[in-house]
């Protein structure tokens, strides 16, 4: 797949990719349908709510700890931005950096703006931008009222960056654009590839990318114990971190839906190789990801040696987790790569997967290589299972949650309340790399077992609590809604 960094606008995972964000069945089916071209996108007849590309892109581009964000909307498109700003002083915290608020502006669109234009709002808020923060580089994104009214964002930020002396970005991610949301994802990378990487003058052998979220630094010390050195990208890198992403040895992602674009364009404009691999979550997926690694660095032998003592120093506490977490019933609801590592890991377990729920699912990824096929990867490993995807439609997990009666709910966004007030053991994994690895793999089974262990707080919760849904709601076919059936 070409990535075209001349275009200012990335291009829909929907035509590049193939994302869907209805479906239900189960994984072998979705695989084969998305392998022969015949997966097709089930609308809904009635749907809830949803997410927004837009916040996808300040996912990513606020945590950069020198560049700035301007909005280009309405003050209500910035209501997420309270929660990021916990997430980033937070996460500064965990990275030990110094905490401080986020970088950001919003221009406040309004009624009269919607009909008069606001591209001196938005002159003035990179301006304002650049004197308040003092930023290495401001990114302005788009919002479904800039769009409506077509405010030339691309060329004022253009035309302003010799005023102010340092890139300012262009990013359009505005959320009708597009259905699957994980655009957002592919937007603010595309802006960090068109304007801020710079080509490589020399390779440094021992430097690897890894593209993640927000997730505690445990890479330094597993990858050092082969000799290499690690690159968090996007969020906490800077400015020139980011301008030098292109020196590094290889590209690591922890989640294909969140880093398949900037490692697709890494390697096809600036040389960098992505490891083609299944996440590592897992005992066979992260062997697979670790090996894959050490071909492209040339360190097979000292990757055998990391691989063979980590499996001996977790064995004795897998099995007595596995022993106890064997045949236990499971229900997980996460983004779509993201989903798929934590069906491994349960797998791993023996726990018996009731049915999995992902936010989407992209029929590949852009380097377009099945390796790379997270969920092909679960089914050739651990066999069939039920499958469903929908866009964070509460009414369908709570529908399901209802008729499984799972012994735990495992998700990755906010869902937890709806299996509390069923009386569901649950827990939501904030920090993506708890679960990375062979330590991962005891850290996830110690959390399961500790969450079904003490459900008693749940049980009282769910006696005196009433859903929002009927019995009529409840009891119909949970997908009944999908795909225009009713």
């Amino acid at each position: 797949m070409t990535i075209n960094l001349k275009h200012p606008v990335v291009e829909l995972r929907e035509k590049r990719l193939g994302a869907v964000s209805g479906y239900a069945g189960d994984a072998d089916d979705l695989c084969e349908k998305a392998h022969s071209g015949k997966m097709k996108d089930l609308d809904r007849t009635f749907s809830q709510c949803t997410s927004c590309s837009a916040n996808q892109v300040k996912n990513q581009l606020v945590f950069i700890q020198d560049a700035a964000v301007v909005e280009h909307g309405p003050a209500g498109c910035s209501g997420d931005i309270p929660g990021r700003n916990m997430v980033g002083r937070s996460g500064r915290k965990k990275r030990k950096l110094p905490v401080h608020n986020l970088n950001y502006i919003n221009t406040n669109l309004t009624e009269k703006d919607m009909i008069y234009g606001g591209t001196e709002k938005l002159r003035n808020a990179i301006r304002e931008a650049k004197r308040r923060f003092d930023p290495k580089a401001i990114f302005v994104t788009t919002t479904c009222a800039s769009a409506i009214i077509g405010d030339d964002v691309e060329g004022i930020c253009n035309s302003i960056e010799k005023e102010i002396g340092i890139p300012v970005v262009a990013v359009f991610c505005e959320g009708f654009r597009s259905k699957i949301w994980a655009t957002g994802f592919d937007a603010a990378y595309h802006g960090i590839l068109r304007k801020i990487v710079k080509p490589a003058k020399k390779k440094q052998p021992d430097l690897i990318n890894i593209i993640n979220f927000q997730g505690k630094d445990i890479f330094t010390e597993l990858l050092g114990r082969i000799g290499l050195r690690v690159n968090y990208i996007v969020p906490y890198t800077k400015i020139s971190e980011l301008e030098r992403v292109s020196k590094a040895a290889a590209t690591l992602q922890i989640c294909a839906t969140l880093g398949t674009y900037f490692a697709a364009g890494l390697e096809e404009h600036f040389g960098v190789p992505e490891v083609k691999s299944p996440p590592p979550y897992g005992i066979a997926g992260t062997d697979s990801w670790l090996r894959e690694l050490g071909k492209i660095v040339h360190k097979e032998k000292e990757v055998e040696d990391l691989i063979t003592s980590e499996k001996k120093r977790i064995a004795p506490r897998f099995e007595e987790l596995k022993r106890k977490l064997e045949g236990k019933t499971v229900y997980i609801g996460a983004g779509s790569a993201h989903g798929h590592s934590i069906i491994s890991i349960v797998k791993e377990y023996g726990m018996n997967l009731l049915g999995a729920c992902t936010w989407h699912h992209d029929a590949k990824f852009d380097c377009n290589d099945d390796r790379t096929d997270s969920l092909k990867h679960d089914v050739k490993n651990y066999g069939n299972f039920k499958f469903s995807v929908c866009n964070k439609q509460s009414y369908e997990i709570v529908s399901k949650l209802y008729k499984l009666k799972p012994d735990i709910y495992i998700t990755r966004h906010a869902g937890t309340i709806w299996a509390t007030k069923l009386g569901i053991p649950s827990f939501e994994m904030g920090d993506e790399h708890f679960g990375v690895g062979y330590e991962g793999l005891i850290n996830y089974g110690e959390l399961i077992l500790d969450t079904i262990s003490n459900p008693l707080f749940v049980k009282n919760i769910s006696k005196h609590t009433k859903l929002p849904y009927t019995d009529w709601w409840l009891n119909q076919d949970t997908f009944a809604f999908l795909g225009g059936q009713k």
